[in-house]
């Protein structure tokens, strides 16, 4: 019998959540019964949801089992995301700087232009609005091509973005060069602002490197530590 597509949806939806906040590490292995069990649906939709994740790359069928294994981390496949996404933002940049009157960048001076004290602690939510920003960037280019592209590749990488936020000092280092991208933007100085936003990319595209199991491990700890103080209405089962 078939699942019904908002089972299939929702155990998706919530496989894949579990992959993003480090529930599910890479290298592990589930059956589908636990997974199914996990999630309190039966082994369909679930079956069917790890086939989507698998094609999308973030999980391997372990042939002659029902079992699947989390995709180990793959550093050189991810360098190269990073080296097609700077170009992409930098194209981005270039359009938006020579574009009159210019875009309209006011949420993100909101957002980024801060004081100290009104900034963001949250590793997670970090994660989110750093996000939020480059997309930002490329969307205000005007290219719906180039944002099609770009928010694919959003998709791809968010898994170690969200990695990239595990120390505070990454923080305040993030804070720092996104404000110096946008007032370089706003003032349409094309060359420092894709100077900045290169060098900015190429830290983060660094930083890959130096992931390690502990820092896995940490990220985990954190989200479980964040979701056991959310409201109890706010919690999804797992």
């Amino acid at each position: 019998m078939l699942a019904k597509p908002n089972l299939i949806e929702s155990a998706y939806e919530r496989l894949k959540a579990d992959l993003f906040d480090f529930r599910m590490l890479p290298g592990e292995r589930y059956s589908e019964n636990e997974l199914a069990v996990r999630l309190g649906v039966s082994r369909t939709p679930v079956r069917v949801a790890l086939y989507l994740l698998a094609r999308e790359g973030y999980l391997i069928k372990i042939e002659g089992h029902s079992g699947w294994m989390v995709r180990p981390l793959d550093f050189k496949y991810f360098e190269d995301l990073y080296d097609v996404r700077v170009n992409l933002e930098a194209l981005a940049i270039q359009r938006i700087c020579n574009t009159s009157p210019l875009p309209d960048l006011e949420p993100l001076s909101r957002d980024w232009l801060v004081p100290v004290e009104q900034r963001l602690a949250d590793g997670a939510e970090m994660a989110q609005r750093d996000e939020a920003f480059h997309t930002a960037i490329v969307a205000a280019a005007g290219n719906p091509e180039m944002t099609r592209i770009h928010t694919d590749l959003t998709e791809r990488i968010r898994i170690i973005r969200r990695l990239d936020f595990v120390s505070a000092d990454r923080l305040v280092t993030t804070y720092e060069e996104h404000a110096g991208i946008l007032r370089a933007i706003l003032a349409r100085r094309e060359a420092e602002a894709v100077r900045l936003l290169r060098s900015h990319i190429e830290s983060s595209k660094a930083e890959i490197r130096h992931i390690t199991l502990h820092k896995l491990a940490v990220a985990r700890e954190n989200t479980a530590h964040a979701h056991t103080h959310q409201p109890e209405g706010e919690r999804h089962a797992i």
